[in-house]
């Protein structure tokens, strides 16, 4: 019991009490929301983006099927009548999954066995463990448009089970993102390739958390290959990140 609280509460910490956080991802995330806007927040954890999209006048569905969190966001949102949370995950079909739970950090929480397996061996996550494992409903990003609209934006961070999310997916969104993790490339390289076969994009890449863009391809969006170029770069680095796409309108 004092592991997982400790854990909430370093998810907290981490995501809730970095000062100037708030205000660097209000600046960044009105690029992409505003007022009225519908943003789904997939992997919503302890809610730190459900907070900044509220604060740009969006509303917002956060997906969470980890139950501590589910029960910490509708703790802290659950009189926001424009705030939706959902216990459920996502995938590439409907049913249900096994989450593997990570009680000291629940950050790194995830329905991915293989990506288990791949960043086991990264000096990052040499203190993780998997200790428990929690039974999941899953639907899928079109039952989620289905029921709630199209969105603006879509985050998607769900420790590399991006690109079965992005299975559920039938059409180009207006703008989303994923996680890039170096220790796990190939889970990225899946992802993109989701995306690519919803359509041609455009792509942009942020460091991790500091809600700025990479100027490594200057001050633009790049196409596909662009985007494996600025991951290559990055790769040996070691440091995480998140990947942003819009569809190309020609």
């Amino acid at each position: 019991m004092l592991t997982r609280a400790a854990g909430i509460a370093r998810s907290l910490a981490t995501y809730h009490a970095i000062p100037g956080r708030q205000r660097r991802m209000r600046r960044f995330y009105g690029q992409f929301l505003g007022p009225g806007d519908l943003a789904f927040d997939v992997g919503a954890h302890a809610g730190n983006r459900v907070r900044a999209w509220r604060a740009l006048g969006a509303r917002v569905v956060a997906v969470e099927p980890q139950p501590d969190f589910t029960r910490l966001l509708r703790l802290f949102f659950g009189r926001d009548d424009d705030v939706t949370v959902l216990p459920v995950a996502l995938g590439a079909g409907p049913g249900t999954a096994t989450l593997g739970v990570s009680t000291a950090t629940p950050t790194v929480s995830t329905l991915s066995a293989r990506w288990r397996e791949t960043v086991a061996g990264d000096a990052g996550f040499a203190a993780v463990r998997w200790d428990r494992s929690v039974e999941v409903a899953v639907t899928t990003l079109d039952e989620l448009i289905a029921a709630h609209g199209v969105p603006a934006f879509c985050k998607i961070d769900v420790e590399g089970f991006e690109a079965e999310v992005l299975a559920g997916l039938s059409r180009p969104l207006p703008a989303l993102s994923f996680e890039y993790l170096p220790a796990a490339h190939d889970a990225a390289a899946a992802a993109l390739a989701r995306v690519e076969a919803l359509g041609r994009h455009a792509y942009r890449y942020s460091p991790v958390e500091t809600m700025t863009w990479d100027d490594s391809a200057g001050d633009r969006w790049v196409d596909a290959d662009g985007l494996r170029a600025i991951l290559e770069r990055r790769r040996p680095l070691g440091r995480s990140g998140d990947v942003y796409a819009r569809p190309v309108t020609d």
